[in-house]
């Protein structure tokens, strides 16, 4: 019986911009809207809260994860604007998704949860954006509310 090989969840930052810059992926910035106002954001990447994603996905978050995100359990329309985020970027745009935190463990956790649902081209960066900052401090920008 062959079993699949599965795929690796995570790729290190220059493969990543590669991909960017090959317009083969999308990245997708899983910090929290106080994280990006303190160390800015990347150029490259939108944000999409890891915990608006487990929300969304119908995962409880811990009484620590919400007084964090503080903010009530997300609605029919908040659902459908993060599927409809993610297929626009994965199926319709084919390409692969790229998840970055800070250091790589809440882009693993996001990457788990996407791929839960079949999204399945779906990566971690590694080091997060503290990695991708050294290697490219261009990709850093202040974060605009």
């Amino acid at each position: 019986m062959n079993m699949p090989i599965p795929l690796p969840t995570e790729m290190t930052p220059e493969t990543a911009l590669e991909l960017i810059g090959l317009g083969l992926a999308t990245m997708i910035d899983v910090r929290q809207p106080f994280e990006l106002a303190l160390s800015g954001c990347l150029r490259c990447a939108e944000s999409i809260p890891l915990f608006n994603l487990q929300q969304a996905l119908g995962h409880a978050l811990s009484e620590e994860e919400q007084e964090m995100l503080d903010s009530d359990s997300p609605d029919a329309n908040d659902i459908i604007s993060f599927i409809g985020a993610i297929n626009r970027h994965h199926f319709q745009g084919d390409k692969i998704v790229l998840c970055v935190c800070r250091s790589g463990k809440r882009s693993q956790h996001a990457v788990q949860l996407l791929r839960s649902i079949n999204y399945n081209r779906c990566f971690s960066v590694a080091g997060g954006v503290q990695a991708m900052s050294s290697m490219c401090p261009e990709a850093i920008e202040e974060y605009v509310v």
